[in-house]
Formats: structure tokens, C-alpha cells, sequence
């Protein structure tokens, strides 16, 4: 009888729930569809009738505005796929995979001229953005095409990255599952090491290794170059997590089964041991892109990257001096939000990764 009449109100609540739902996503949906609507208004009026204003009216209206367009965005999400869904975490998705598609065709796009300075000779520098014109996001002193010449940087900062961190894994986990696994003088030896190149700062450390290896004068000098200086910069951090998760699982039930059964060492860790390692690391490779990407931006900053004309975020930031940036403040902007929003996406997706694969060290 009780069963009977505690199935009878949940099937009274999911009636009666169901329009009180249908209701709150319409409303939902109008009034995500009302702020996104807002804020590509807001952003149109500070780029285009706000164009000859001053850049410090401008920037926060357009700020205003693409603050409006997420809060839009996230609300038409959650109205539509629920409260559940990280409006934040698909953004950024999104933008990695529109951006990466950007860079591998982006000799296919109908861009501007990103490097040559002769064959704009007829088009007027310093343009402010005009989401209308042949220069959606303006040009620069020379010019140049600021959309062309960020996603062509894009191409740099990706690329350095992402060799970066590859190399850093080759070296580094190996030396960190040794290490961890055979522990003893093998491993206070590469604790002592590894913690003394971690003592130093690592912007000397690659203004050292720039001087040695020479300032890049093309694009692939520049990614061989400093994917290998940044890499030497990651391969301690590689190697204290790689050290760190080995001695979690060499523990473990299944590696002192493989051991008591008479498997050797080399088995075990590639087999047992270097596939639970893997999964934390590449979520953490993620975020460590990141940092490598702001690196590499600093090092172009310093003059120590790739340089003019060829772009790359940081010497796109570095036109930006104090003339430059009080009368053309987009010039530095741009690049600066390609940056930003790349960094932020590889941080999102990273720190998702590390709660889907490595939920115990994500809830540090």
C-alpha cells in the first residue's frame, strides 16, 4: 500500500513538474537569446559608430559587450541542455579548434597581407577595427593585416608548444618512472638535479639558452629553437609528476601481482605502471602549454623570439609601446586577447582533463 501511493506522487510530481520545466526553458531561452543579442549590439556600437573614440571609452564598451555575448551564450545553453552543461569548457573547445583550423589553412583564407610591407604601400596604417571592412580587426603601423598576423602567430605559438611539450614528455617521464621505481641513489640523484634547475628562475634560464642558441630569423628556426629551450624548462616538471605517480602505482595491487608472478621490470612499466602515468600527465600537459605559450610570447616580447616582420604573439604585443598604445590601442590588443583566450582555453580543457582522468589530485 505504501509502495503503491509513493509511486502514485512521483508520477503526480513528474506530471506536474514537466510544464514548470518547459516553462523556465523558455524563459531561459529569451533571455539568453536577449543578452546575446545585447551584447553583439554593444560590441557593433563600440567598434564601428565608437570607432574614432579614444581607446580608453572604447576597450570597456566592447569588453561590456563581449561579456554580455558569453553571459548570452551561456544562458541559452543552460535553458537548452540544463544547469549541468560548462558553457566556459565548450567555448573554449570551440575556440582551440576554430583557431587551430585558422592556422593550418590559413594560406587558404581570404586574410590580408600578414608580412610584406610592399604590398601595402597603397592601404593606410593604424586602422581601427571595422568588423565590415577588408581589416575586420585593423592594421598596424606597416599596414599589416592584425587578424592575418595573429592567426599566422598562432602557428608559432601552437607549434613551440606543442614540440615543447612533446620533448619534455619523451625526456622527462622516463627519467621520473626510473626513478620512482628503483628509487634508492638513482633517485636522490635525480631529485638533487631536478631540484637544482627548478632553484633557477626560468626566464634567465631561456634568455641563457637564447644567447646560446641564437635569435630565430624564420619560422621553423624559431619553433626547433625555442620548443628546445622551453622544452628544457618543462622536463623538471615532467619529471617530479612523472616521479610522483610512479610512486603511487608502484604500489599497488596489480604491479606487486606482475612482480610476485615473475615479470620483469621493464615489463611492468610499460605495461602496468606507464599507461595510469600517461593519463594525469596529459592532463596536465594541457595547462602546461599554456604556460609555454606565455612564455614564448615573452621571450618574443624580449626580442628574443621571432622577429618582425614575421608575427608572433609577443612581438605583436611588443609594438604596443606607450605612444603606440595611447593612440592605437587595438595594436597590442589584439594579439593580447588571441593570447588570452588560448591560454584561458587550454587552462579550461586541462583542468576538465585532470577531473576526468585524475579526480584525486584535482580535488587538491
Amino acid at each position: 500500500m505504501v509502495a503503491s501511493e509513493l509511486e502514485v506522487v512521483r508520477s503526480t510530481e513528474v506530471v506536474t513538474a514537466a510544464p514548470v520545466r518547459t516553462g523556465s526553458r523558455a524563459a531561459g531561452l529569451v533571455r539568453g537569446g536577449l543578452l546575446l543579442a545585447a551584447g553583439i549590439a554593444v560590441i557593433y556600437i563600440g567598434l564601428v559608430p565608437m570607432g574614432h573614440v579614444t581607446g580608453i571609452i572604447k576597450v570597456p564598451v566592447v569588453l561590456a559587450g563581449i561579456a554580455l555575448t558569453y553571459m548570452g551564450v551561456d544562458g541559452l545553453a543552460k535553458a537548452w541542455w540544463g544547469p549541468q552543461v560548462e558553457t566556459a569548457f565548450w567555448v573554449s573547445v570551440f575556440w582551440l579548434v576554430a583557431l587551430i583550423l585558422a592556422a593550418i589553412f590559413a594560406d587558404f583564407l581570404p586574410l590580408g597581407e600578414a608580412v610584406d610591407t610592399t604590398k601595402t604601400i597603397t592601404i593606410p596604417g593604424n586602422t581601427p577595427p571595422d568588423l565590415f571592412s577588408a581589416h575586420p580587426l585593423g592594421t598596424n603601423n606597416f599596414s599589416l593585416d592584425l587578424l592575418a598576423r595573429s592567426i599566422y602567430a598562432a602557428r608559432v605559438s601552437l607549434l613551440t608548444a606543442g614540440l615543447a611539450v612533446v620533448l619534455s614528455m619523451l625526456i622527462g617521464v622516463p627519467i621520473g618512472m626510473y626513478a620512482g621505481y628503483y628509487r634508492g641513489r638513482l633517485d636522490r640523484i635525480v631529485s638533487v638535479f631536478n631540484d637544482s634547475f627548478l632553484a633557477f628562475p626560468a626566464l634567465i634560464v631561456l634568455i641563457a639558452l637564447a644567447s646560446v642558441l641564437g635569435v630565430p630569423t624564420s619560422v621553423p628556426e624559431a619553433i626547433i629553437k625555442e620548443g628546445v629551450a622551453l622544452a628544457l624548462i618543462g622536463i623538471p616538471t615532467m619529471i617530479r609528476l612523472a616521479r610522483a605517480n610512479t610512486l603511487v602505482f608502484a604500489q599497488r595491487e596489480f604491479v606487486v601481482a606482475s612482480r610476485a608472478m615473475g615479470a620483469r621490470d621493464r615489463r611492468i612499466l610499460s605495461r602496468e605502471i606507464l599507461p595510469n602515468v600517461l593519463l594525469p600527465l596529459v592532463s596536465l600537459a594541457l595547462i602546461i602549454i599554456a604556460v609555454l605559450i606565455v612564455a614564448e610570447g615573452s621571450l618574443a616580447f624580449l626580442g628574443l623570439g621571432l622577429q618582425p616582420p614575421q608575427p608572433s604573439w609577443g612581438n605583436m604585443i611588443a609594438e604596443g609601446t606607450i605612444t603606440v598604445v595611447q593612440d592605437y590601442p587595438f595594436i597590442p590588443l589584439v594579439p593580447g586577447v588571441f593570447m588570452f583566450l588560448t591560454v584561458f582555453s587550454f587552462n579550461r580543457i586541462g583542468e576538465r582533463a585532470r577531473q576526468r582522468w585524475d579526480p584525486r589530485q584535482a580535488k587538491i
